[in-house]
């Protein structure tokens, strides 16, 4: 049975949010265990942000694999390709979501307006990865 495309837009917006979530709770986590370790603000900074971006685009990456585009490939070969290019078309989806952010916040200059940036950076990206991914990553015939 194929998944009608409301299905698939509200499981990628779930797997969105779970993987979101499992990006600031492994800050989250790392910044604790990390707090007290004599670590310098900017390494730990650095280490927070890769380990809570390395977590979310893990998740996301097997999720959307596996449940979005029904890819089942198992080889090493084949994981290594696509997580290349997912995380390559992950760069392009966020640069989407800074630039977009940036220009609603230079236009209204305030906490709301960054948040809502981000909010139409984030969805618009989201929007865009998943026709990247199906284009260029697990190669879903239109």
């Amino acid at each position: 049975m194929k998944p009608t495309p409301h299905r698939v837009i509200a499981t990628y917006g779930l797997f969105c949010v779970i993987a979101i979530a499992t990006n600031l709770g492994t800050q989250g986590a790392f910044n604790w265990l990390l707090a007290d370790q004599g670590v310098g603000e900017q390494i730990r900074l650095l280490l927070v942000l890769a380990g809570g971006t390395m977590a979310g685009l893990v998740i996301k990456y097997a999720l959307d694999k596996r449940y979005i585009f029904k890819d089942r490939s198992r080889d090493l070969n084949s994981h290594a390709k696509k997580f290349s290019m997912y995380t390559a078309m992950g760069l392009v989806t966020t640069a989407i979501f800074w630039i977009t952010e940036a220009m609603v916040f230079l236009i209204v200059p305030t906490t709301t307006g960054l948040m809502v940036g981000g909010g139409i950076g984030l969805c618009v990206g989201y929007v865009v990865k998943y026709h990247l991914d199906r284009r260029f990553v697990f190669e879903v015939a239109a």
